[in-house]
């Protein structure tokens, strides 16, 4: 089927043709959403992008030459990340406007949908001062003002923020290697942001504006639910962690990428990553003693998601506790997996590891009963390989010896729950917080994980970035289903972020990354995150001490196959 706007010269035409086997014709030069538009009625959500010839591209891109077009709506990820990017300006003009003086801070996400803004320069975020805000950008989007792109002389621009003394931005692009930058505009205000926008205001209608101490929470859709602003569920413990990493970095003395390019540069990244570990070091020292002094906790559950370096925490956590005179005893939840003939199946008929009935619940909440009581068990040992559990060792603990279980199902409690709950405590870890490129520019943890991962798969499993890429989305649809929504239910949190470590992890990413193919789906994501490490000064890993939480990924562990032997 071939549908067409009209146009007075056929040799004026140009044909672009959609996944669909659908063909669209319009004038050449026409911009990609002029074709776009004529099928956004076979999408639920919103088209905000498209990958034209495998590059993805704004909506304003124009079409010169025959060309195979996907479009890119709300509810995918890099549809999803060009609608926050745009309304993250938009957050930004407003607030610009409405409360000069005032410094506005993209501080971190929120689990259901949303970034916690920071404001610096009030003395309070009042109600009638967030109402304004709203209706501010309410009014700016049914203004529908466009939001225009320009490639711009890096000295231009950085001359532009040293007229507004932006200390940060300037920090920022005194490393940058590209003598240019692409700015955006909304009316008279230009920003720089890291990535592709919508071509105007009138595309952003779904979010929400809800004060909160310090600041405020800038609300938007999930792409799974694109149109639609969930209910802000309360996160108190989530949001402590976050202040807690701001004080961190405020004791480092960074506070954006450009600070840490500063400290490299500048020979102090040493001091940088022995305080960053010594900080880690200390949160660990703490939760074992949180632990110690509840006598009656006899199983400890650590639960975070991929890549959040729960391994390494369980390990230092024991060695924590055995410093303190405890005999902890690791048990791999891991083992409890059910044969593969009986795992569940998801909505695509394809086994779902990540569901909590992957596990052998009943035998798990047995087994621990028995441990805790001093009983002697036979545990079993799961043969990945062939997927079917088999016996592993036979185990008596001590009395009041502690349990340390990793999983990503331990804040949930319906894993183990015949075992009385003031038996057990509960330890959050993910990788929460990261550096941002500065205070408008957030860096996403998600990608700090997937970083980690592809360095680690291509290290110890022999995948390539590809297959990692490939796997990453049914991981975090597993994450979002089954970790983050126990998050609170937590005795505490561990941040496992580190400051330097994407400047660590860039020399054994980026080579990783190069190999994806162009014209791969992966590609596009791949071009991102080069763009993404571009911005930081790579560290000479060697400096990296052997039993920092990161040596889990880029090897060199200390901690590798460390195991508290069994008293005979």
């Amino acid at each position: 089927m071939v549908e067409k706007f009209i146009v007075e010269n056929a040799s004026e035409q140009v044909q672009v043709h959609l996944p669909d086997g659908k063909v669209v014709s319009g004038p050449r030069g026409a911009e990609v959403r002029d074709f776009l538009n004529m099928v956004q009625k076979d999408f639920e959500a919103p088209i905000v992008g498209a990958v034209i010839n495998h590059r993805l591209k704004e909506l304003t891109y124009p079409i010169k030459a025959e060309s195979t077009v996907t479009p890119i709506t709300m509810g995918t990820p890099d549809g999803m990340r060009i609608y926050r990017r745009s309304l993250t300006l938009l957050t930004e003009v407003a607030f610009t406007q409405l409360f000069p003086g005032s410094v506005m801070t993209i501080d971190h996400s929120v689990s259901f949908g949303g970034y916690f803004c920071q404001v610096k320069g009030k003395e309070l975020v009042v109600p009638e001062d967030m109402k304004k805000l709203k209706e501010k950008m309410l009014e700016m989007i049914d203004r529908d003002i466009p939001i225009t792109k320009k490639v711009t002389p890096l000295p231009e621009v950085i001359e532009k923020f040293k007229q507004q003394n932006d200390v940060e931005k300037i920090r920022l692009l005194k490393h940058r290697r590209k003598d240019y930058l692409v700015m955006y505009s909304i009316g008279d205000y230009s920003d720089y942001h890291q990535g592709y926008m919508v071509p105007s205001t009138g595309y952003l209608k779904w979010f929400d504006i809800e004060p909160i101490e310090g600041g405020f929470t800038l609300r938007f859709p999930r792409r799974h639910q694109p149109t639609e602003i969930l209910p802000l569920g309360s996160y108190p413990k989530l949001l402590s962690t976050f202040r807690e990493y701001g004080d961190w970095l405020g004791k480092l003395g960074i506070d954006s990428v450009g600070a840490l390019n500063d400290a490299t540069a500048d020979g102090r990244i040493r001091e940088v990553i022995l305080v960053a570990e010594a900080l880690h070091e200390q949160r660990i020292s703490d939760i074992a003693a949180k632990i110690a002094k509840k006598k009656d906790i006899q199983i400890v559950m650590l639960a975070g998601p991929s890549c959040s370096g729960k391994t390494s925490t369980a390990r230092r956590l024991s060695i924590q506790l055995l410093a303190r005179g405890f005999h902890p005893y690791a048990l791999e939840v891991d083992n409890y997996f059910v044969n593969r003939d009986r795992t569940p199946l998801d909505e695509n008929g394809e086994l779902d590891f990540e569901h909590i009935d992957a596990l052998d619940r009943k035998r798990l909440s047995s087994e621990l009963e028995k441990l805790i009581a001093g009983e002697t068990v036979q545990l079993p040992k799961y043969d990945f390989k062939e997927g079917r559990s088999l016996d592993g060792d036979v185990v008596k603990l001590d009395k009041g010896q502690i349990i340390i279980a990793e999983g990503i199902h331990g804040l949930n409690p319906k894993l183990v729950e015949s075992v009385p709950e003031d038996k057990i405590y509960r330890i959050y870890i993910s990788d929460l917080t990261q550096l941002n490129l500065d205070r408008h520019n957030r860096v996403s943890t998600t990608d700090t994980r997937l970083l980690r991962r592809i360095v680690r798969d291509a290290r110890t499993r022999g995948y390539t970035c590809q297959e990692t890429i490939q796997r990453w989305e049914s991981v975090r649809r597993g994450e979002k289903r089954y970790i983050f929504p126990y998050q609170e239910n937590a005795d505490l949190m561990f941040n496992s972020a580190l400051v330097y470590e994407l400047a660590a992890l860039k020399s054994l990413a980026e080579p990783l990354l190069r190999q994806v193919p162009f014209g791969s789906n992966e590609h596009i994501e791949v071009k991102r995150l080069l763009a993404l490490l571009d911005w930081f000064l790579p560290l000479d890993t060697e400096l990296i001490p052997d039993n920092s939480l990161l040596r889990e990924f880029i090897g060199g562990s200390i901690l590798k196959g460390f195991k508290i032997w069994q008293r005979k």
